[in-house]
């Protein structure tokens, strides 16, 4: 799938040799997917987070959103998107944040 590079972003970078303009499409191509990796893990943390901030605090249904949160970040994670220490520290707060709602 090729990616739509905009004439303002290539005129301001404006890469001369030909390995350059390709290393600039890469780069593009990096810049979009790890910001979509990134998006599911900040929605999948958001979306738990939202749940066991409301009323209804189902104890499954609160281990079910932490499981694909997991999985979100484990892939983040795989593909080099986030850091390891950085989502071992998310998903020890989120397990955390979910024993206490649900200790209730």
């Amino acid at each position: 799938m090729p990616i739509l590079i905009s004439s303002v972003i290539l005129s301001l970078l404006m890469p001369i040799t030909q390995s350059a303009k390709k290393a600039l499409r890469n780069s593009l191509r990096k810049k979009s997917f790890n910001g979509r990796r990134k998006k599911k893990a900040d929605e999948a943390t958001k979306g738990l987070k939202k749940f066991l901030t409301s009323d209804k605090k189902d104890a499954k249904e609160a281990l079910k959103m932490l499981s694909l949160a997991y999985k979100v970040i484990d892939k983040a994670t795989k593909s080099g998107t986030l850091k390891k220490n950085t989502a071992a520290r998310k998903k020890s707060r989120l397990a955390a944040m979910v024993k206490k709602a649900t200790a209730k």
